[in-house]
């Protein structure tokens, strides 16, 4: 099951994040209605993506802290044992983080059940497809996210959704 999705930028700050199975914990059984209409599709995930939006402009948002603490210390440490760079995954008792990095220092990380596989590659080809296609080369879009601009780009936003909703661990 993936639980969420961090995107940061080489500022360490939080430009993008995405929940998914949130509801589910708290709703077990409102989660399991399917909507038949297209329209009422693209209008709930609209309103998600506006509360992603409210969300992500919070101005002190400790989830984001606390993973890029992690990610950073993790980092750091297995730099000093290891003398390279090769931090690519951990996993707890109730979590397991995924990490991938750009030349330029964009930071990918999801989190999901303990028990998936590595999802490197995925943070990849979430980087190469949908990042660099509806971002890096929209003319439109900030080359700098900073201020507390993240990523709005609505083609990456329901293009993430819906290559993450096609893994096989997504459930």
């Amino acid at each position: 099951m993936i639980y969420s999705f961090w995107l940061f930028d080489r500022h360490s700050e939080c430009i993008y994040k995405r929940e998914w199975h949130t509801a589910k914990k708290s709703n077990p059984i409102g989660a399991h209605k399917h909507s038949s209409s297209a329209s009422s599709d693209l209008i709930t995930k609209a309103v998600q993506h506006k509360q992603q939006q409210e969300a992500r402009d919070a101005p002190h948002d400790d989830d984001a802290k606390l993973i890029f603490g992690i990610v950073f210390s993790l980092r750091n440490m297995v730099r000093k044992l290891t003398d390279e760079d090769s931090f690519v995954t951990y996993r707890t008792s109730k979590y397991r983080l995924h990490y991938f990095e750009t030349p330029s220092n964009l930071k990918f990380v999801m989190i999901t059940d303990p028990k998936m596989d590595n999802l490197r590659l995925v943070l990849h080809q979430i980087y190469v497809s949908l990042y660099v296609e509806y971002v890096v080369k929209n003319p439109l879009s900030p080359i700098e996210h900073g201020g507390g601009a993240g990523v709005s780009n609505e083609l990456f936003v329901l293009g993430l959704d819906a290559f993450v909703s096609s893994l096989p661990g997504f459930d």
